[in-house]
């Protein structure tokens, strides 16, 4: 039979572990502080409640040895709709939320300039 003292110090892990985890805004998401995290830019914001966001890196190709741009693209979950084209955001990887969607929004860490996005009629 554990003791008191045994429980308490279970019971302060497990607030301790609940605080450290990040909380998505009312989807009931709870992201962990060890999952993986990336930052790219969103490259589509014309859905409600996810974007398209663009991780860019160069690699080496296995043959030729010449460095070529790759990039990766996630659908992000941003349930409070608060990035937008262009901006430069932080995601973490989550339970599957959609069959293409297991990324969520953490954060915007710097916005887009204003004008970014824009597009006349005339495509000009």
């Amino acid at each position: 039979m554990p003791t008191k003292a045994t429980s308490a110090s279970t019971t302060a892990a497990t607030k301790a572990a609940t605080t450290a985890a990040t909380t998505a805004a009312t989807f009931g998401l709870v992201i962990p502080e060890t999952s993986p995290r990336r930052i790219g830019v969103v490259e589509s914001d014309k859905r409600n409640k996810t974007r398209k966001v663009v991780i860019a890196y160069s690699g080496k190709h296995p043959k030729y040895g010449k460095y070529m741009r790759k990039r990766t693209v996630l659908q992000v979950h941003d349930e409070a709709n608060e990035s937008h084209l262009g901006d430069r955001v932080e995601v973490a990887e989550c339970r599957p939320i959609s069959k293409t969607k297991s990324w969520v929004l953490v954060r915007v860490v710097e916005r887009a300039p204003a004008g970014v996005g824009v597009q006349l009629k005339d495509g000009v």
